[in-house]
């Protein structure tokens, strides 16, 4: 018998409480918070999307793991089983730890960067671009046209533009690109898959040229879902054979793995190359920790090495995939614009076409993401031009290509009644969206200001 209802494939060990503020108190915090959902407390929160990273429940096996951590300054066992682990996966010969993601972004951009340099993702995530920025590089997102039609129906969204692609590396010439970056799944872009088969044209394009092509594969078993499920060849391989096979494409990975490897604290930098690893090693001893700990205790090496084999489990992904689109799929029902079709880790609501009355530059996802916290309590984030928007030499907002907000759901963490309480919000919202205003942004970093910028409601 094929059952309708998505039923969580585990049972609860352990459980949070969590506090339920008013609509008054959560009027009192986001001011406080200068109506920036990043810097509300987490005793504030009622449902927290803000991010699947680093948020995940772990596993029975995992806090097993954690009991069993190696704390060895070098060479400890817990490192031997990560690093079996990783290399079993990715591939690759060598393998840097790091404590999470954006350190082993840092390290290697960092390397390859530089003035002059050009890199191109399909979409670079916020830390990505702020690492290659930061070196004094330039950061190019060619994902293909289909990408910002929020609307639109297509499998794979977060494929590259293989024809731009290329013309970039003539415009800017070979020796210039410090590498290409596969984002998987496409974060920026919705949570969008990457085909293998433009996996297979991008690396191709990268040997012809002799460009370093990256993987960004913090949600690589989320991805290799979609090519199994759309993907024509793949219907009778395993998701961890497909994942091993679009890293066997790729010259290295980074991977921020307090997304797909379940736990919440870890990260790793994969290359093939010695003479770029050695290089890297060195970075990380300086700045990180040594080459068997890199930043991580041996316990989160464990939980690591753990949840890179759970996170492709059958059960587990149909559950994450299913549980995932079923929130979407209800929203678009009752008529608010999300990304189509739904991604993996999160749903990703088209803010400017829900507020179409909120100019770009009052940022019509910073006035959603408030929303909904007053509303129901949850916490969100825009991305749209409060993250990814530039200003031009006159002081005047680049926009974003597109208004998103995403509600990124942690792994293992929620249940079916949560959701059910975030489509009800959402009935909240839609009935009182013409009457949502425009926010102005009072204070502001350089780089990735979306964290802690302040904002105010116009």
């Amino acid at each position: 018998m094929k059952h309708k209802v998505i039923i969580e494939p585990f049972k609860i060990k352990s459980v949070e409480p969590i506090f339920m503020s008013t609509e008054t108190q959560r009027k009192a915090f986001l001011e406080k918070a200068n109506f920036n959902t990043f810097l509300l407390k987490s005793d504030q929160v009622i449902i927290d999307f803000l991010t699947d990273s680093g948020t995940s429940a772990m596993s029975a096996e995992q806090w097993a793991g954690v009991m069993r951590g190696d704390e060895s300054y070098a060479g400890s066992k817990s490192w031997e089983r990560m690093e079996n682990a990783v290399k079993h996966l990715t591939g690759m010969e060598y393998v840097l730890p790091t404590h999470q993601g954006r350190a082993a972004e840092r390290i290697i951009y960092g390397y390859l960067g530089g003035k002059g340099k050009t890199f191109i993702s399909n979409t670079h995530f916020d830390t990505t671009r702020a690492n290659i920025e930061f070196s004094g590089a330039e950061a190019i997102d060619i994902a293909i046209d289909e990408s910002n039609d929020s609307a639109l129906i297509h499998p794979f969204k977060g494929n590259i533009n293989t024809t731009r692609l290329e013309s970039l590396i003539n415009e800017k010439g070979a020796k210039n690109i410090g590498a290409v970056i596969l984002t998987v799944t496409n974060n920026s872009g919705g949570g969008q898959p990457v085909s293998m088969q433009n996996t297979k044209e991008v690396s191709a394009i990268c040997k012809k040229y002799g460009v370093m092509l990256l993987l960004d594969c913090c949600r690589v078993a989320e991805n290799a879902y979609f090519i199994k499920h759309r993907e024509a060849g793949y219907e009778n391989k395993t998701y961890e054979e497909i994942a091993q096979e679009m890293f066997s494409l790729t010259d290295g990975a980074a991977m921020s793995s307090k997304k797909d490897a379940l736990v919440n604290m870890g990260g790793f930098l994969a290359l093939r190359d010695k003479e770029i690893a050695e290089a890297c090693t060195n970075l990380l001893i300086i700045t990180e920790g040594f080459t068997t700990y890199g930043g991580l205790s041996g316990r989160d090496m464990e939980a690591l090495a753990i949840g890179l084999k759970e996170v492709f489990e059958p059960a587990y992904l149909e559950y994450r995939i299913k549980s995932t689109a079923y929130l979407g799929e209800h929203l678009h029902k009752m008529g608010v614009p999300v990304m189509l079709p739904i991604g993996g880790h999160a749903v990703y609501v088209d803010a400017k076409k829900l507020y179409s009355h909120i100019p770009v530059d009052q940022y019509p996802g910073q006035a959603l993401a408030c929303e909904l916290y007053l509303k129901g309590g949850i916490r969100t984030v825009e991305i749209g031009s409060v993250m990814f928007g530039k200003y031009d030499e006159n002081g005047k907002l680049i926009p974003a290509p597109m208004e998103l907000v995403r509600l990124a759901i942690p792994r293992r963490v929620y249940t079916q009644s949560h959701i059910e309480y975030v489509i009800e919000t959402f009935e909240e919202v839609l009935k009182t969206k013409n009457e949502a205003k425009g926010y102005k942004i009072t204070k502001e970093p350089q780089f990735l200001r979306h964290f802690t910028s302040h904002f105010k409601p116009l």
